[in-house]
């Protein structure tokens, strides 16, 4: 008999979805469905998933599933033979009871594994079912496992789901599979457009629901689709105006804002966002009074884009906010005033508001709001915030010295960078301190270095943001930094699994990448301890230094890994770097270059060979070798004589090398030892009877250990 096949639509009709969540709704739940059916063995080689959402619908379909469960083989573990046979070999209870729920004998059973991990298997000829014996229960448990973290009820029903359902289809080819889901009997009648359609929408066959929702029902099924159109129009748009808009590929918004999901820019967040509110997307141009354009446009484009969903406009030659924005609707009419006006109505207030909070700001100085930390809590173990700036301010008057920074006007940066954390306008818009505070101290007179520092110290505040730039900003940006991990951590607020509620991985990553990539001469440990030393006595863990420094090289591995860094390369160079990580990417790049040489394999290994020799002879030999020096009249065989001759001929070299930071060199430089290495341990007994003479060659080991561990431990990377 031919197994039939058809595409396989379910739709569940909704009230509105929450926009932010609605895409991975449809992919959780599409994902979910195809995977059962695969469990189930319903689908063909070449089913294809489409997933269907919309602001009141979740939707998917799978062309190519079968009608009927071919007949299969289906295996069931039972109990491991050691526990399955008594000492005569006889079935115990165990597996007596595993044969009646599978309805075999013991000649019908095989074994599987080896060893303890060896079981009774049974293989059982299972009849293959129909596709609408499974999928009522398919959908079902589908849509118990979307990522909803609330759910709710409707009427005096007792079902519960993210939104109150109105409609199910469950829809293979042109046939319609009964089932009943959340209280709803599956038929192939669902709605169109809220606004544009008043009629029932039919889908006649499982193929042509998308472009039927369109015809009849003025549907954009698809998210994808969606947001492409989306896009289209805001180009097209924009381009009419001469303008960008402000989430555009070509436009970094990233510079301007801290977004407040990191992984994911503002075009993704609100393109998405505003693709789950719409089902027939059109896009209008809207405008405000120039007098508007006063405000700090990153208020204004935050005041637009979270409060309104609006797309702003930035002039395309000049960068500048425009007054105008793009406007998504679900309505595509052909006189589109009212919906405009609309709009444009409701934008103003927002906008005054905005503008009112940065009038009343201005009215007190950033140096008048700092005393009034001291109100604000910042961790009740950690004290108030004007404490923590206090703690930042020491800090930071250090490391400006270190880095030789104007260390007066990097402390009064310090003492300023918190105060807007107090202004209307960061109560409103949390996303702009640092930002308006940077607008602020300007207009309260302070230095431009002074303003720029304020909001460079939040830097990078994500993955690819910029670093501060210039040694006060610096110098500020580390100490909140070191503060903040410091602290949490100090008092056991330690990031675990995914949870990371004070983003001590973002800082700790944020102080890595400014003392990488400024790069900054300033020794990790030593900072990490200062920043200690700074707390009141017995306010932290007495480890907490090195406890954040394990924590800190954890990230760094992570952030050179993602540089494509290999791990052994990056494991060499961290064992002799000491915490100097401004020298972290010179020397990886030497080592990457050294290891790519012929001889660098064959030098790794005499490197590791020394590395024990010298551990063995520590541990028979090391109150002996404690004060010994190493004596060249000693030498006996004329490998060992060859080998320390041609240390000294390139240690001068190799030393020049690396103290100029040409660590690429360095390590070539040791090439040219190779073929001595070589004839050394080929030739010369190292663990020799004579104790003065085991203790001088090892000696001798150790000072080429040093010789080629200057740059990065190269036995590491040995095989």
């Amino acid at each position: 008999m031919k197994q039939v096949k058809e595409t396989l639509l379910i739709e569940l009709l909704t009230e509105e979805l929450p926009p932010k969540a609605l895409e991975k709704l449809s992919t959780t739940f599409a994902n979910e469905v195809l995977a059962a059916l695969k469990e189930q063995a319903l689908l063909s080689e070449g089913s294809v998933l489409t997933p269907y959402a919309t602001p009141r619908r979740l939707a998917l379909s799978i062309t190519e599933v079968l009608q009927q469960q071919p007949d299969r083989i289906v295996e069931r573990k039972g109990p491991a033979v050691a526990a399955g046979l008594d000492a005569d070999g006889k079935p115990t209870k165990a597996l007596e009871g595993f044969m009646r729920s599978a309805n075999v004998v013991m000649t019908q059973l095989s074994r599987s594994g080896e060893g303890k991990a060896e079981c009774f298997v049974a293989r059982i000829e299972q009849k293959g079912k129909s596709l609408d014996e499974y999928l009522q229960d398919i959908v079902t448990q589908a849509l118990k496992k979307l990522p909803v973290p609330k759910v709710m009820r409707w009427g005096d029903s007792e079902h519960q789901f993210v939104r109150p359902v109105h409609g199910l289809i469950v829809l293979h080819g042109k046939r319609v599979i009964k089932a009943e889901v959340l209280g709803l009997t599956s038929g192939n009648v669902t709605s169109g457009h809220r606004f544009m359609c008043s009629e029932p929408v039919t889908i006649t066959h499982a193929d042509d629901y998308e472009a039927t929702l369109a015809r009849d029902g003025r549907v954009v099924a698809s998210f994808a689709q969606r947001r492409e159109s989306i896009v289209a129009r805001l180009d097209d748009l924009s381009e009419q105006n001469s303008a960008i808009w402000v989430g555009h590929a070509n436009f970094d918004l990233e510079k301007l804002l801290s977004m407040s999901n990191e992984e994911r820019s503002v075009l993704s967040s609100l393109l998405d966002e505003v693709a789950g509110l719409v089902e027939w997307p059109e896009v209008y141009v809207g405008e405000f009074e120039k007098e508007y354009l006063g405000v700090p446009q990153e208020c204004l484009i935050l005041t637009m884009q979270q409060n309104q969903k609006y797309f702003p406009l930035l002039d395309a030659s000049t960068g500048k906010l425009l007054n105008k924005f793009l406007i998504v609707s679900n309505m595509q009419v052909n006189d589109p005033r009212h919906i405009v006006q609309g709009n444009e109505r409701v934008v103003r207030p927002r906008l005054s508001d905005a503008r009112f909070f940065f009038n009343q700001d201005r009215k007190q100085k950033l140096e008048s709001r700092v005393k009034k930390l001291g109100n604000v809590v910042y961790h009740n173990k950690l004290g108030s915030q004007l404490q923590r700036v206090e703690r930042i301010t020491t800090l930071t008057g250090t490391i400006a010295r270190l880095l030789q920074a104007d260390k007066a006007k990097a402390e009064l940066v310090a003492r300023l960078c918190k105060a807007d954390l107090l202004t209307d306008m960061v109560g409103e818009f949390p996303e702009l301190q640092g930002i308006i505070g940077r607008y602020y101290a300007f207009h309260d007179g302070e230095d431009l270095e002074v303003a720029n520092a304020i909001e460079a110290h939040y830097h990078p505040r994500f993955a690819g943001d910029s670093i501060p730039l210039g040694a006060v900003a610096c110098s500020v940006a580390l100490a909140d930094k070191l503060e903040t991990i410091i602290g949490i951590y100090g008092i056991g607020q330690v990031p675990t699994g995914d949870k990371d509620p004070f983003g001590l991985r973002r800082q700790a990553l944020g102080i890595l990448r400014i003392l990488i990539e400024t790069p900054l001469d300033l020794p990790l440990p030593a900072l990490l301890k200062a920043t200690a030393e700074n707390f009141p006595k017995g306010m932290l863990s007495a480890t907490v230094a090195a406890d954040v420094e394990g924590f800190m090289m954890d990230r760094l591995r992570g952030y050179l890994r993602d540089r494509s860094f290999e791990v052994s390369h990056t494991e060499a160079v961290l064992a002799v770097l000491n915490g100097r990580l401004h020298e972290v990417l010179p020397r990886l790049q030497a080592v990457r270059g050294f290891a790519a040489l012929d001889a660098a394999k064959d030098l790794a290994a005499a490197n590791k060979r020394v590395q024990n020799i010298m551990r063995k002879n520590m541990e028979e030999l090391g109150a002996a070798m404690a004060g010994a020096v190493f004596d060249a009249n000693l030498m006996t065989d004329d490998a060992e004589r060859n080998l320390h001759q041609s240390m000294q001929d390139i240690a001068p070299f190799a030393q020049g090398y690396f103290s100029r930071g040409d660590y690429g060199q360095n390590l070539k430089t040791l090439v040219t030892l190779k073929p001595f290495i070589d004839d050394f341990f080929d030739q010369v007994m190292v663990m020799a009877e004579d104790q003065k003479l085991r203790i001088n060659r090892a000696l001798l080991l150790k000072q080429l250990g040093t010789l080629m561990n200057q740059v990065a431990d190269i036995s590491k990377l040995a095989a």
